[in-house]
């Protein structure tokens, strides 16, 4: 879960074009229905009478992903779940894939684990599957290893502190 807000910056055109700054900050981590409500809200308050048109004019807690400035609310709404239900890791996957879908995939399918290193996942895994003789352990470059698995394509990794790296395989 993620502690800081997700939400849009909503302004009403028909204000702003007539030199007015109108607009509110909306939680995006709800109902397309109730995001569209609070647009609704902004409209009706308008300085401008009848105003009808409103663009996004900034976001915060979407990490890397990008929101255009008439993104469509169902596409916030759903990156915003998915930002609020994986946290950091979840919105770092919606910039890698650009698509609720295959960050869920990668989650369900591809995810191995955090590790404080690519090269510890590398090592964790030979070991799991192979009997390495002590007289060979050191000999043995973890870092070349795990710099080789994801050149090839063979992992993927999301980074989300200083030690903590997310892999993910299959993807």
């Amino acid at each position: 879960m993620t502690k800081d807000p997700i939400q849009i910056y909503v302004a009403c055109l028909a204000a702003y074009n007539n030199g007015h700054l109108h607009g509110k900050w909306i939680d995006a981590n709800q109902p397309a229905w109730a995001i569209y409500d609070d647009i609704r809200d902004v409209l009706n308050t308008s300085p401008i009478v009848d105003a009808e048109e409103w663009a996004i004019h900034d976001h915060e807690g979407f990490g890397g992903v990008s929101i255009s400035e008439y993104e469509g609310i169902e596409r916030i709404s759903e990156l915003a779940s998915f930002i609020a239900e994986h946290g950091e890791l979840g919105a770092e996957l919606l910039s890698h894939f650009d698509d609720v879908k295959e960050a869920r995939k990668a989650l369900d399918e591809g995810y191995r684990g955090s590790f404080a290193s690519l090269a510890d996942y590398v090592q964790e895994l030979t070991e799991d599957c192979a009997r390495i003789p002590e007289h060979l352990r050191f000999y043995i470059d973890w870092e070349s290893m795990a710099r080789d698995v994801e050149w090839n394509g063979e992992v993927f990794t999301v980074q989300t502190a200083h030690d903590e790296v997310h892999v993910f395989t299959g993807v």
